[in-house]
């Protein structure tokens, strides 16, 4: 019979791609996550993994192997979940992530609501940008997280996950004062093509988004400040360090002096769990409390100048709200 505790380290190794990687993550030695694979390769009777000096590939047999492994944690988790409800509500600990906007917009309604429904129910918070979620979820760190793609920045299909889409909301182009009338979409921004940019960290899918965004619209940011908490963003703007790319969420503390401009371009955010635990009492719970917690209209930023709306570009998609444009996103390089 195959060890299930073996399998996840083999299907761990298989996403990290070194063994270094899979015992940082789940709190191994190096040594203790070989003997465990070596293990495997007895248990299996084929050989799972072929050595190249320091270095590790999955065979054929352990690739399929682990494509049976999804399935099983998949079972499992759903196992966990039934029983789980047998139980007379949510209890105990659950782990949220969540990245700072929706953190600070989102999850405290959602959190009020939480204590007063599932007084049993302990959930923590901790922040996560959405690039670390998979792995965190995988690993068991997380149990529910909230997580956003760009049109520029797609989230790709991970394994042992299950996303459920919560809702979409416009960007904005963050400055002190109004570009070029001219030039239609994403040309919007080559009115700021030789300003200084602010972006968040590299590594970031908002530092990507950025990126991209002016890569489609011709230029290559030239960037100045690199902050990941956008009301410091739009304090920056404000101080004329540059300009930005500021998400519906992100629009809190704004300057009086910031002007916006909407961009034909939206983040969509999700949330995340575990495939098979979906019927977990405790995810069902988090889940419905976060879409009630939703800002009732993601449509429109929370404070827009009037002016900012006459000056932005709209007749570039007359009528289209953010909801209404296609999944798929741009293709870049």
């Amino acid at each position: 019979m195959l060890d299930v505790r073996r399998l996840r380290l083999l299907r761990e190794l298989s996403l990290r791609g070194t063994i270094a990687a899979v015992a940082e993550a789940l709190a191994f030695t190096p040594s203790a996550v070989s003997q465990q694979l070596a293990a495997l390769e007895r248990e299996a009777g084929v050989p799972l993994l072929e050595r190249t000096g320091r270095h590790v590939t999955l065979t054929p047999s352990a690739r399929r192997l682990v494509h049976h492994t999804e399935a099983v944690l998949e079972r499992l988790e759903q196992a966990a979940a039934e029983l789980e409800d047998t139980r007379h509500g949510p209890a105990g600990p659950l782990r949220i992530g969540a990245f700072p906007s929706a953190s600070r917009t989102i999850l405290p309604s959602a959190l009020t609501a939480l204590s007063h429904d599932h007084p049993g129910l302990e959930p923590m918070v901790s922040d996560i940008d959405p690039a670390c979620v998979a792995h965190a979820l995988r690993a068991g760190e997380l149990d529910v997280a909230l997580l956003h793609e760009y049109d520029f920045v797609p989230a790709a299909a991970e394994p042992g996950l299950t996303t459920q889409p919560l809702a979409s909301e416009p960007l904005y182009l963050a400055s002190l004062a109004p570009g070029s009338s001219n030039g239609t979409g994403l040309h919007l921004l080559n009115s700021w093509a030789t300003a200084s940019w602010i972006t968040a960290t590299p590594g970031t899918l908002c530092h990507a988004m950025t990126v991209r965004a002016c890569q489609a619209a011709g230029f290559t940011p030239h960037i100045r400040h690199r902050v990941d908490e956008f009301a410091t963003v739009l304090a920056l703007v404000a101080a004329g360090q540059g300009v930005a790319i500021v998400p519906h969420l992100g629009l809190v503390e704004l300057p009086d002096t910031v002007h916006l401009t909407p961009l034909p371009i939206q983040r969509r955010t999700a949330i995340a769990h575990r495939s098979g635990a979906a019927p977990h009492p405790a995810i069902t719970a988090v889940i419905r409390a976060v879409r009630a917690a939703l800002p009732a209209d993601l449509t429109t930023p929370l404070r827009v100048k009037a002016q900012d709306i006459e000056d932005a570009s709209a007749s570039d998609h007359p009528g289209q709200r953010p909801e209404d444009s296609p999944d798929g996103s741009p293709s870049v390089p």
